[in-house]
């Protein structure tokens, strides 16, 4: 008998709504003080200045207003999880656009404002049902957010990463929500029982094909933090430095993931 098909995580749209909101939030006030310096100084993403950078996460959290002008698709057609594999498809005309968006807001501090209270308005007038057509599919509204979350706090970090001493704090609902959209994605793409991968407060999920474990400790454990899960998901930090540094810990056969690794490009 096959194995019953595992049910998809669901989130909490007001809580997603919130965290969203209160991300955006963080890095507003974090922009608001930086220097023309600072701005100019680069980061990890090919070619992007800080300055670039932010324009980007304005321009992530306003997909969802280009989402909102076009006709809404019959049905949905894609999950939350297979999101995260439509992106690096997308990465050289989200290149383009986000530097075309930097050039043309040089006041980061007004261009977040407008972004935040044009999406607030936004979904004050539509229903988190309402499907959206985007890169991935279609999604409703309230997946879309969700989304919203990893674009985020992933950009939040490479911030961190470009300015020394730049400190921006992370919404917890945001970062958790982030922590388990990949953590499924992770689960999508090596489906299996034999690993279970524990990213401790927020998420476990079981992945890589083998023998499943049932009862007792798992043979196969990968335990890390949120962010250190987020960099590997996504390109920011290699698995085997991870291990050689400690920042994971993998036991077991079947609990190396550097094949399976990044998630999102």
């Amino acid at each position: 008998m096959p194995p019953a098909k595992k049910r998809a995580r669901s989130y909490d749209p007001a809580r997603t709504r919130a965290a969203v909101f209160a991300q955006l939030g963080h890095v507003r006030d974090a922009v608001r003080g930086l220097t023309p310096e600072q701005l100019a100084l680069p980061t990890r993403l090919d070619g992007w200045t800080v300055r670039e950078l932010v324009a980007h996460i304005g321009m992530a959290v306003t997909a969802v207003h280009r989402a909102l002008e076009l006709p809404a698709p019959p049905k949905p057609t894609a999950t939350v999880v297979e999101w995260a594999f439509s992106t690096a498809a997308r990465a050289a005309d989200v290149a383009d656009f986000t530097r075309g968006l930097a050039a043309g807001h040089p006041d980061l501090d007004a261009y977040l404002t407008e972004v935040e209270e044009s999406l607030r308005a936004l979904l004050d007038e539509h229903p988190g049902t309402r499907l959206l057509d985007t890169g991935a599919g279609a999604l409703s509204l309230d997946d879309c957010l969700v989304t919203r979350t990893v674009e985020l706090v992933v950009h939040t970090d490479d911030l961190h990463a470009a300015v020394p001493g730049l400190e921006i704090p992370y919404d917890r609902q945001a970062l958790a929500a982030a922590t388990r959209l990949l953590a499924d994605a992770l689960a999508v793409k090596a489906p299996g029982g034999s690993t279970e991968v524990r990213i401790p407060p927020y998420a476990v999920v079981q992945c890589v094909e083998g023998p499943r474990h049932t009862r007792g400790t798992p043979p196969n454990v990968v335990e890390t933090d949120p962010l250190t899960w987020i960099r590997l998901a996504t390109g920011r930090l290699a698995w085997k430095t991870a291990v050689e540094e400690a920042r994971v810990g993998a036991s077991g056969g079947r609990a190396d993931l550097d094949g399976l690794l990044p998630l999102m490009a």
